[in-house]
């Protein structure tokens, strides 16, 4: 880094002696050495000083060419904020006369000024040339740089009379200039009773903005100055952000606004003047809330002021300004992209806050409609995910039946998506509940409406994506219920709504041991959760639906520890067993086939701890632990023999005849469930554990 600045400080010294000279008595082409500091500038961007020195070659009389000129203009990066006089030297150079630069120079200092408009060290020294800036709007050639820069700083006190009238004289001679009717249009935001709906229609659209790939390189250069310089101490972030990073890049009139604190009284606070948690706190109650409050949906720390001091008319002043703008958009004044804008706006506060209130929920069920899907996914569907609790029919109607819509394209990757937007709003409804002091005021109704509605979305991904990474998704939602169904608290207004029967099934048969055990793990909580429903110290009794899903769950219990543990898969005699649900004709089949590949085998022992596909290795290695284990004070095995595995009951007999392990049976199962845990998969012991009572029995003893 330290050669880079040395290089540019020798690179500028050079273009600064090269500027003073014309062309033909040069020694060297100034080519070289522009195309070297721009690339310098590129990487690392100016700081102050040089940013000074480098505008002084833009704006001030010299010998450089306008190509040159321009390349410096195109890549001056600032790496920090633009002080004043860097603002004032360029906007001192603009205009007619032979000392000014060439208004294509003009054009591009005025964008330079747009696209660094919200780094400047002082927003306000834009304001104080306002006057000269507008006067310049005659001239053609820098009319919509100056049109657009005018519209990001114009406030109520810029429109004057004389102003409105001189804008109108020029649009009516420029016939319409789409520049100007956009600054208009910012006009009549502050007296539209002057300005007619008339004077601002013609073919004008929103302000885009100049740059936007220049804009990110920007932000990352600051980003890397800023990291840089955070080690030498800590930076103060407790204070009103004047340069809002989520500005939109729509219309210049639906820019979010920054703080700024108009007609405030002798004995209040600004918001502008805090500067530490100490000082906000100490002044809570006595900061005025300011002039516009949409700048809340980006400034984090009106954003705590509101959380801290809810005030319902400012919260109703903001929803106003969002459908003002969506309003824009379906009548034609604003750009359709405008509204992803603001989204990516709402997703910030969204973030910040965890809170997206009703009335931001109305701008995204119009913004639904005429989303494609695709642009912004996630920005979208992140927001979403911040909803309230609220009436599970009600909140399916208005937004998330048109999302489905729009993001199902009959593919499994937009199922997933789907799936993953559902398991993030159950988490976040799962926290919104475990904070709240009264239950009872929050629509936990809503939680059995979501997991009801995403059983069917898990049965469609199980045949249309059926994939160990699939189901470990769907597993992730389910992790997410048997969140809610192990805790005590929210329990009682919640139910329990069980995973359907054949996703169960699906998985058990999954060829992944991670699937196996975190499917058993969360089928262990959801049972200890009915056990506390069913309980006689609850006072709960179950309802139809609730019996029904114990029916259920109980089935497909039984089926689980019939293949797991009792040597008996698809076996239908015991009580609420049904078979893993397998057609009855097939089961012949299935018995001559395991009978064909070896007929020391039975079909109900081929899913057990020792010939399961996803178990059988971890149950051969706890034998082969247990054997390497014989090793006498000589360092030699004492056993005879080994077991070639799979395990059996009848094999571990012949075994310890054999001078082999003497193991029982029962032991070698129990065994296997403890290296099952020491080996991070707790998921198949933990059913076990809570199902099968010889187990429970010996879990009791050994504690």
């Amino acid at each position: 880094m330290a050669s880079q600045d040395h290089n540019l400080g020798d690179l500028l010294e050079d273009l600064e002696k090269a500027s003073k000279l014309p062309a033909k008595r040069r020694s060297t082409p100034v080519k070289p050495t522009v195309e070297r500091l721009t690339a310098v500038l590129y990487d690392r961007g100016a700081l102050p000083d040089e940013l000074v020195r480098l505008v002084d070659l833009i704006t001030l009389p010299n010998h450089l060419d306008q190509a040159s000129q321009g390349a410096i203009i195109r890549n001056l990066y600032p790496s920090s904020k633009v002080d004043d006089e860097t603002v004032l030297k360029i906007v001192g150079s603009l205009g007619h006369g032979q000392l000014k630069p060439s208004l294509a120079l003009q054009s591009l200092s005025l964008k330079w000024l747009i696209l660094v408009h919200h780094v400047l060290e002082n927003p306000g020294i834009l304001s104080q040339a306002y006057g000269v800036m507008f006067n310049l709007l005659d001239t053609a050639a820098i009319r919509p740089q100056l049109c657009h820069l005018l519209a990001l700083i114009t406030r109520r006190k810029h429109v004057r009379p004389f102003r409105i009238q001189t804008i109108l004289e020029l649009s009516r001679q420029t016939g319409a200039d789409a520049s100007v009717i956009g600054l208009l249009r910012v006009f009549k935001n502050y007296y539209p009773e002057i300005i007619v709906g008339e004077a601002t229609r013609g073919r004008a659209s929103a302000f885009k903005h100049p740059d936007p790939q220049w804009r990110a390189r920007l932000d990352e250069i600051q980003q890397q100055h800023s990291d840089q310089n955070r080690s030498s101490g800590v930076q103060n972030r407790f204070a009103a952000n004047h340069s809002l990073s989520g500005r939109m890049k729509g219309t210049s009139g639906a820019l979010i606004p920054p703080v700024r604190t108009q007609h405030a009284q002798e004995n209040s606070v600004t918001l502008e003047e805090i500067d530490s948690p100490e000082r906000f706190v100490e002044n809570l109650e006595k900061i005025e809330l300011p002039t516009q409050l949409v700048a809340i949906l980006a400034d984090p720390l009106l954003q705590k002021l509101l959380l801290l001091r809810p005030d319902g008319e400012g919260f109703s002043r903001v929803s106003n300004w969002v459908m003002s703008c969506m309003g824009d958009v379906l009548d034609g004044d604003a750009d359709a992209g405008l509204l992803l804008d603001m989204a990516e706006v709402i997703h910030d506060y969204a973030s910040h806050t965890k809170i997206l209130p009703p009335m931001l929920l109305t701008f995204f069920g119009e913004l639904l409609k005429v989303w494609d899907g695709v642009d912004r996914r996630e920005v979208i569907l992140s927001t979403l995910t911040y909803v309230q609790l609220m009436d599970w029919k009600e909140l399916y109607q208005s937004i998330l039946q048109q999302l489905e819509s729009d993001l199902l394209d009959n593919t499994p990757e937009s199922q997933i998506s789907l799936l993953i937007f559902y398991t993030s709003l159950l988490r976040n409804w799962t926290v919104k509940m475990k904070a709240a002091e009264d239950l009872s005021s929050l629509s936990t109704d809503a939680i059995s409406g979501l997991i009801t509605h995403v059983n069917k979305l898990t049965l469609t991904l199980t045949q249309t994506s059926p994939a160990a990474s699939t189901y470990l998704r769907i597993l992730d939602f389910y992790d997410g219920t048997a969140a809610i169904v192990s805790d005590r608290k929210l329990l009682p207004h919640t139910g329990i709504t069980v995973p359907p029967a054949l996703v169960v099934y699906i998985l058990h048969f999954s060829h992944s041991l991670v699937v196996v055990s975190r499917l058993c793990g969360i089928l262990a909580i959801y049972k200890r959760a009915w056990e506390a429903v069913m309980s006689p110290l609850s006072a709960r009794t179950l309802n139809p639906h609730e019996r029904e899903q114990v029916n259920t769950f109980n089935g497909f219990l039984m089926d689980l520890c019939n293949c797991l543990w009792r040597g008996r898969a698809f076996a239908m005699s015991d009580t609420n067993s049904q078979g893993c649900r397998i057609p009855r004709s097939i089961e012949p089949a299935l018995r001559r086939y395991v009978a064909a590949v070896d007929n020391e085998l039975s079909l109900g022992s081929v899913f057990g701890l020792s010939h399961s596909p996803v178990l059988c290795l971890q149950a051969i290695s706890y034998v082969r632990e247990l054997e390497d284990a014989q090793i006498d004070e000589d360092g030699e095995n004492t056993l005879l023999t080994r077991h070639a595995g799979p395990v059996t009951q009848q094999s571990l007999v012949q075994l310890a005849q054999k001078g082999g392990l003497d193991l029982t049976w029962q032991a070698y199962r129990s065994g296997v469930l403890r290296y099952l845990e020491r080996n991070g998969f707790r998921g198949v012991p933990e059913l076990m554990y809570n199902t099968m009572k010889q187990l429970m029995r010996e879990r009791h003893l050994s504690s």
